[in-house]
């Protein structure tokens, strides 16, 4: 795999879960045979771990990553809610060797694994494509999500939804890669990945009325995500909330972890905020 596709890949979010996920003390976030399971649905085995009980609140990851991303999520978390963490389909132990991807499907697949699990409704927590596919969960299952906090979401593929410098070299690895032919099944896959943040979403404004539940609107002072993006997201859905990081990146939900999650939680947990 080039070194310039790999960048990008990580770029968003492998880099960090690897880190966030050296540091978990004891439980193997993401590689927990005690907590994980398979599930059937649409075509592919769906991997997720569940953790105590209560409450349901998925946890989506982002561009890349897998349920390790969470590490600092879930011990907080999983007091007080049953905790769903997933890979999402072509992520970390979810195979999917079809060529294609959208976050459609993706929102698609956690409908269906709740309907695996009998579970009604859910909180959401998703970060960078996970914060993408929380809130396009809530426009296509709008019964499924009491309350989503979507962290370093973007609407579109461009360089007014992501940094410009980001963007560029978005741009540049698609030019030098686009012919290329891929001999493993990991290539096909990186490249699946990466053309999936290249180009998608392709959600206009308008459609954020569909987001009917209420929603917490995250983003990083020094984001991947231009604050100016975060903020029209915000201002198109009814029952919004926002919250700008202050020293923060992309991954608000790592850098400022005790932050993160006190703040979600009362999110969740009160009936105004």
């Amino acid at each position: 795999m080039n070194r310039k596709l790999l960048f990008i890949t990580l770029s968003f979010v492998q880099l960090i879960a690897a880190h966030c996920f050296s540091q978990t003390k004891s439980i193997p976030y993401g590689n927990n045979p005690a907590a994980g399971k398979y599930y059937n649905i649409r075509g592919i085995k769906m991997y997720c771990e569940v953790y105590g009980k209560g409450k349901p609140v998925l946890l989506i990851h982002g561009n890349g990553g897998s349920i390790a991303a969470f590490s600092k999520t879930i011990p907080y978390f999983d007091k007080e809610y049953m905790v769903i963490a997933v890979d999402s389909r072509a992520h970390g132990k979810s195979v999917d060797r079809k060529d294609s991807l959208s976050f459609e499907m993706m929102a698609d697949d956690f409908d269906a694994l709740l309907d695996a699990m009998h579970i009604k409704k859910t909180y959401v927590i998703g970060w960078s494509d996970g914060g993408i596919n929380a809130l396009v969960l809530a426009m296509r299952h709008p019964d499924r999500v009491i309350k989503l906090a979507s962290t370093g979401a973007n609407l579109w593929p461009d360089s007014t939804a992501l940094i410009p410098s980001l963007w560029k070299d978005m741009e540049k690895q698609y030019a030098e890669q686009r012919n290329k032919k891929w001999s493993t099944d990991k290539e096909k896959n990186d490249w699946k990945i990466f053309l999936l943040d290249y180009q998608q979403p392709n959600i206009p404004l308008s459609a954020m009325k569909q987001v009917t539940c209420p929603s917490l609107i995250i983003c990083g002072d020094h984001d991947l995500i231009p604050v100016e993006h975060t903020y029209l997201i915000y201002k198109n859905i009814p029952k919004a909330y926002l919250w700008v990081v202050p020293n923060s990146g992309h991954p608000t939900l790592i850098e400022h972890a005790d932050d993160f999650n006190q703040k979600v939680n009362a999110f969740f947990s009160k009936k105004h905020f």
